[in-house]
Formats: structure tokens, C-alpha cells, sequence
């Protein structure tokens, strides 16, 4: 990567301090052609992704750039950080120094709307002829990229979550691949526990693990992850309230700490606290190193065992489930384009989110990092997808969940999080610390209700 100063000043924010960042130089991925980029309305692009994805928006970047004769697009990669802060957006957004296009988390796209940071697209896709009620999309996915009705953004992909398991590692400690096998439906989450659990090893002096079966809060394996899985319904809608403290959310949340007590909760997060840091590289995770036997993840996962881990001998199967006989759930998500308020180039810009989050650009993401495209024409393209890639396609995108997209989804989330790492540290018992994070949600969203 290369670094220089652009024409718009970059602002560093922290998070959760949006107004306290300090004046930075952004990091440029890729630096166009200066001669043919003269003539052309300059676009700033920021994301924050980083590896595959990176590349990936880059060559999409490069492509439209490619065939376009009036608009040049700069990629530009803004440090990583949770996907819920937008401070750095924020803070240059009110300084007047924004970007033109912003990758956005789907899932929040209705908070930072209903806070006047994006821009409403309605009028600019019906100036390029695209509908603005997002009908060609998968519903849920246009769901989220909508607030009160209007469009706020495009949505770019989508990702369905699965368990991963590393084939030698198990087989080394005797558990039985056999309920592991997604033919055989999904096995239950104490199953999963006891086979993991065979594949523990611990270091040499005995205070961390030097392999371990499964870590309970690793990768995809987030609250919603269990929530969905125990059946919870995290938004009362009739009511207008959020529901992290229902009585399945406390018995999934109570599986989890009881998993992290019997092993020594400082133990475990020793082991994966390197790993958990946002951004940082696939490398660094214990499933490339061959260290962890099973995860929960997404189907992005198999591009990047593709590219670090070509040997790994893994399977791919269905999220477990409480009992036996219930049948598996899992969830969805994905990424958007957004256009900030104050945008200096919003037509420009809206050229550039039609063609990256339209076929063209979502066919060359869906090839080069294994995600979902969300737009329905091209599910119907069956040599995007390559055999393990199906599953996810077929059996379990069709009746997938999604978070609820509220006006305040990155506090939910956020207060959601610090709940579960209490849970995971065996700080705070589930119940108590899920009525905290009802009543820290709540405060935010009771002036938006009723919502509709």
C-alpha cells in the first residue's frame, strides 16, 4: 500500500468519541492513473475491509473506472474498527470533509439514516432508472438498507452463517465425524461441546490452550448466533421494544457461560483474544493455524481456506441446534453502499453504487470472496457458486434470519456485545446482564416508537 495526501482532508476518529478525532492522513490501497482521471468527476470511496475483500473492491473499483467515461473512483481503506463505529464517517461528515461513497453494515444502515448522516437515494436511482424500492434485491437485505420507506442505501452482498470443522484435528482426538456430517442433519450444541472438548491440548506450562475444539464467542458465533438458534425474538414490534432478555436468549446466553466456566473463561480468552482484534488478518486465526477444530463463520470462509489454508481437510455443516429434532437456524447480514450527507459528487457516486452493488459488481465479489450476491437474478447463476458454496445457497439462505432493522441497531448491538463478554468472562450471570442491556437500548429507542 501506498500513502499520499488526497484532495479531502481524512479524519481520524475514535470510537465512541466522534466528535473528539483528531486530523489524519488516510491509507490509499490503490493510486489511479493521475492523466486519466483529468476529465473524469473524482469519486472518494472508504471501507474499512481489509484482505480478500479489499482486493476484491479494488478490482471492482478498477473495472468501473475501466468503462467509464466521465467518473474515476479512489479507493481509499480507513483503519479497521467494530462494525458498528462510524465515528471517523461522522466526524468528517460534519466537517464537511466525507467521502462520496461509504461501505456501510447493512444492519445499521436505519440508525445512521434516521441521524441525518446518508443520503436519501430515492431521487438519484430514479434519475438512473433504477427502482428505488430495492424489489430486485432479497427482501430482507432491501429491508435493511431501508429507513421509513426510502432507500438509504444499496445493498452489496449478503452471508449466511455455518459451523465449520476441521476433519484431521477431530479424527486425532476420536470424536465421531459421523454428527458432524450435514447429511445427517444438525447434531445439538451439548454434542458439539463434548466432541470440541476432545480436541483441547494445553501449553506447556498449562495457563493457556495450544489447540482448542470450539470457542464459544469466536468469529460468527455471536449472540444472535445462539439467540436464533434458541428460537428468541429480538424485537417485540407490537410493543415497540427490544427483547435480548427473553427467557430463550437466557438459556442460549446460559450455555455459553456455563461452556467458558468449565474451562477457565481467562484461559480460553487467552487463547483467542490475538484473533478477536478487528481487522485483524486471516493468519492470524487459530482455524488457518490449524489450532481450533471448529468455528462458527460465515461462507466467506471458503475463499480464505482457499487462499491460507489450501491443505485443511474441512466440513461444512448446519449450526447445531438445543434438542434433538429442532431444526437449525442461522442468520444473515451483508454490507452496503451508502452516499454520506454532504457528498460532494452524490450523481457521480450513485453511477459508481449501481454498477459495484449491481451485477457487475456483485458478480466479481460473489467470485473472488465467496459471499451471497443479493440480488435475485444472480442466485439464479449457478456458476457463481462453487459445490460447498451451494449449501448456503440452497439449504440455508431460504429460510435464514436477519436482525432486526432498527433505527438504533448499532446501540442494540453494541449493548448486546458488552452484555455477552460479561457472559463469556463469567462476570455477570445471563439474566441481569441482559435487562441491562434491554434498559440501555430502550432509552434510545422509545422516542422512535411506534416504528413503521
Amino acid at each position: 500500500m501506498s500513502s499520499r495526501i488526497n484532495r479531502r482532508t481524512l479524519v481520524k476518529g475514535t470510537a465512541g468519541a466522534a466528535g473528539a478525532a483528531a486530523l489524519a492522513t488516510s491509507s490509499v490501497y490503490h493510486v489511479p492513473n493521475v492523466i486519466a482521471r483529468q476529465e473524469k468527476t473524482p469519486v472518494v470511496f472508504w471501507t474499512g475491509f481489509t484482505a480478500q475483500a479489499l482486493e476484491s473492491l479494488q478490482r471492482i473499483t478498477d473495472e468501473f473506472n475501466a468503462q467509464s467515461e466521465d467518473v474515476e473512483v479512489t479507493l481509499e481503506q480507513i483503519p479497521p474498527g467494530e462494525v458498528t463505529d462510524s465515528a471517523r464517517l461522522i466526524t468528517a461528515v460534519r466537517g464537511g470533509t466525507g467521502p462520496d461513497v461509504y461501505m456501510l453494515d447493512r444492519f445499521i444502515v436505519a440508525e445512521r439514516a434516521a441521524t441525518g448522516l446518508l443520503t436519501d437515494l430515492t431521487s438519484l436511482l430514479e434519475d438512473n432508472g433504477a427502482d428505488p424500492s430495492l424489489s430486485d434485491h432479497i427482501g430482507f437485505a432491501a429491508a435493511e438498507a431501508t429507513y421509513e420507506g426510502a432507500p438509504y442505501a444499496l445493498p452489496f452482498d449478503t452471508d449466511v452463517r455455518a459451523l465449520y470443522y476441521n476433519r484431521t484435528l477431530l479424527s486425532e482426538a476420536g470424536a465421531d465425524l459421523e454428527a458432524f456430517d450435514a447429511a445427517n442433519g444438525p447434531m445439538t450444541w451439548d454434542a458439539l461441546k463434548e466432541a470440541a472438548n476432545m480436541a483441547n491440548i494445553d501449553n506447556e506450562s498449562g495457563d493457556n490452550f495450544a489447540q482448542m475444539g470450539y470457542v464459544p464467542y469466536f468469529n460468527q458465533a455471536w449472540h444472535y448466533t445462539y439467540g436464533f438458534s434458541w428460537g428468541a425474538d429480538f424485537f417485540n414490534e407490537e410493543g415497540c421494544e427490544v427483547t435480548p432478555n427473553s427467557p430463550e436468549m437466557i438459556e442460549a446466553m446460559q450455555w455459553v457461560y456455563d461452556y467458558c466456566a468449565e474451562l477457565d473463561p481467562s484461559k480460553v480468552q487467552a487463547f483467542i483474544q490475538a484473533a478477536r482484534v478487528p481487522g485483524a488478518p486471516p493468519q492470524e486465526s487459530p482455524w488457518t493455524q490449524n489450532r481450533l477444530a471448529t468455528m462458527v463463520t460465515g461462507d466467506w470462509q471458503i475463499a480464505q481456506n482457499r487462499e491460507y489454508a489450501p491443505d485443511m481437510d474441512y466440513g461444512i455443516t448446519y449450526l447445531p441446534v438445543p434438542e434433538d429434532g429442532m431444526e437449525s437456524a442461522t442468520w444473515a447480514g451483508g454490507w452496503s453502499l451508502v452516499i454520506p450527507e454532504g457528498a460532494q459528487q452524490p450523481e457521480a457516486a450513485t453511477q459508481f453504487l449501481m454498477f459495484a452493488c449491481g451485477e457487475p459488481g456483485q458478480r466479481i465479489y460473489t467470485e473472488d470472496t465467496a459471499h451471497i450476491p443479493t440480488l435475485l437474478a444472480l442466485q439464479e447463476d449457478a456458476s457463481l457458486f462453487e459445490e460447498r458454496h451451494t449449501f448456503f445457497v440452497n439449504e440455508l439462505l431460504p429460510t435464514t434470519n436477519n436482525r432486526p432493522p432498527l433505527p438504533v441497531g448499532a446501540r442494540y448491538w453494541d449493548d448486546m456485545t458488552a452484555a455477552f463478554e460479561r457472559i463469556w468472562l463469567n462476570e455477570e450471570e445471563p439474566e441481569p446482564a441482559l435487562n441491562n442491556a434491554k434498559d440501555a437500548t430502550m432509552t434510545l429507542l422509545t422516542p422512535f416508537c411506534p416504528i413503521g
